[in-house]
């Protein structure tokens, strides 16, 4: 383990500015994403879809980084493998390495180590594994899927690629901030708990957390600057100082939610690197600008540096 390799990798994906772009959609995903604009998911699509994304002019001045899927990272742009192509803009490759989940846990132990080798021989410098909490569920919920996500970071960390834990509490119910609070907290503290079991190093690792927030079906939903109160108090209280950078799931929010969001809680700030890593959020809107067509690329990627912009500001509690 390269001790060192590790905390330069995590300090690259939180830089002052930047956050990372989630584009690790499984091919049920992004069929589900492509049924919207009435397009067929297959490999070819995907890439043109994803390399109109990645070669967006100026988006490395607003992104650190790339979750890939597997299918992806293995294609190539413009001659270059994708992993080489995004380094060469100065953006770190990363890649998905959770494989679904089966009865509310979160698998893909099996075999990981393997399949860690190759992902960092074909350029990953960060990985991602996603673990869901659903509200009410979740006390049979929260030890296995932290378990899991302390045997995957320390697996990552000992082939010198970054972790990025993602513990998500779904928006999915009509529960309240309350609630949502008091859920995130015993799920992060249960994390940080196996992970120090694991002696996982804490400053080579990336936290994707949700931001606390309702239910997306409570009729009276929180405002931004609630949202920011209440999560900023959790994570002072469970996330320890030495995780460098907390990179926000959008999860079900709309792009100018998660954005508002955002902004409101670096306002308040907190004494780590305080980012995003979005997928919806960002991409949504050239997608619904793209739908599928050649010659509306360049205005979809005008609509995604836009929005990358926007996020970035929120990042820095401009917007």
């Amino acid at each position: 383990m390269n001790i060192n390799e590790l905390k330069d990798i995590a300090k690259r994906l939180v830089a002052p500015r930047k956050g990372i772009l989630a584009a690790d959609e499984s091919s049920k995903t992004i069929q589900k994403r492509f049924d919207k604009i009435g397009l067929q998911s297959n490999p070819e699509t995907n890439l043109i879809y994803r390399k109109m994304l990645f070669t967006a002019p100026g988006i490395e001045e607003f992104i650190s980084g790339v979750i890939l899927y597997d299918e992806t990272i293995r294609q190539s742009i413009d001659g270059l493998p994708v992993p080489k192509y995004l380094a060469k803009r100065g953006i770190l490759p990363g890649i998905k390495v959770d494989q679904g989940i089966v009865d509310e846990v979160t698998t893909g132990l099996d075999g990981l180590n393997e399949r860690l080798t190759e992902y960092r021989n074909l350029g990953a410098k960060f990985a991602k594994w996603r673990a869901v909490i659903v509200v009410g569920q979740e006390d049979a919920l929260i030890e296995k899927n932290a378990e899991n996500l302390a045997k995957y970071a320390s697996l990552c960390q000992e082939q010198d690629i970054v972790p990025i834990v993602e513990p998500e509490v779904l928006m999915d119910g009509d529960h309240d901030l309350e609630k949502c609070k008091e859920v995130t907290s015993k799920t992060l503290k249960m994390v940080f708990a196996k992970l120090a079991a694991s002696r996982v190093v804490l400053e080579g690792v990336i936290l994707k957390p949700n931001m606390v927030i309702s239910g997306k079906e409570l009729v009276a939903q929180a405002s931004a600057e609630e949202i920011a109160q209440a999560t900023i108090e959790v994570f002072k209280t469970v996330v320890p100082e030495q995780v460098p950078g907390i990179v926000f799931l959008s999860g079900g929010q709309t792009p100018d939610e998660a954005t508002e969001n955002l902004a409101a809680i670096n306002k308040i700030g907190g004494p780590w690197q305080l980012s995003f890593s979005y997928g919806r959020a960002l991409q949504d809107e050239a997608l619904k600008t793209w739908i599928g067509k050649e010659e509306n690329i360049e205005a979809a990627q005008k609509a995604f540096f836009e929005r990358s912009r926007k996020v970035s500001l929120a990042r820095q509690g401009k917007l």
